[in-house]
């Protein structure tokens, strides 16, 4: 698939699909994980409980995902290896659900790992979080995506392991 190919189809599906407030996104998401923090004692548990979240998104997204390109006659080809699964995933995924593209890069000599690069990250516009130095471990704030990404793949018969780098 060529990243000209993903990046059109992710476009056309984001014009497609209904939009919410960026800022009210944003906010939503912020008073979840203000809540989570309340509720939890440790900030592990937090970003368990985050990627949990994010895993059961996923698995509801690929359904989405698939029907709204069908519905809307978008050519989605069908992936053969990671690195079109990571195209895909990049281009139209974040793009259709998100308003945001993402770089692929760092791909394994194997083919096996990936990395995926996030320049505008809608979930963090407004957040401010106490510095490292307050804390024992580090709250990976948005580490709801990589719940989402696990859960989407494990949909298509993909086990994978996904986290928060910076």
């Amino acid at each position: 698939m060529s990243k000209t190919n993903a990046s059109s189809a992710g476009h056309t599906l984001w014009s497609k699909m209904p939009k919410a407030n960026a800022e009210l996104f944003a906010l939503t998401y912020g008073s979840l994980v203000t809540e989570l923090i309340r509720d939890y004692s440790s900030v592990s548990e937090v970003n368990a409980q985050l990627d949990r979240l994010g895993h059961s998104i996923g698995v509801r997204l690929v359904d989405e995902f698939l029907s709204k390109a069908d519905l809307l006659n978008v050519n989605v080809p069908a992936c053969t290896n990671l690195r079109d699964t990571a195209e895909v995933l990049a281009k139209i995924g974040f793009r259709m659900f998100l308003g945001v593209t993402c770089d692929v890069a760092n791909f394994s000599a194997d083919g096996n790992s990936f990395s995926l690069y996030l320049y505008e990250n809608p979930l963090a516009i407004f957040v401010e979080l106490p510095p490292e130095e307050e804390r024992d471990e580090r709250i990976l704030y948005s580490n709801v995506y990589c719940g989402v990404i696990r859960g989407a793949l494990e949909q298509v018969n993909l086990r994978v392991e996904c986290r928060f780098v910076r």
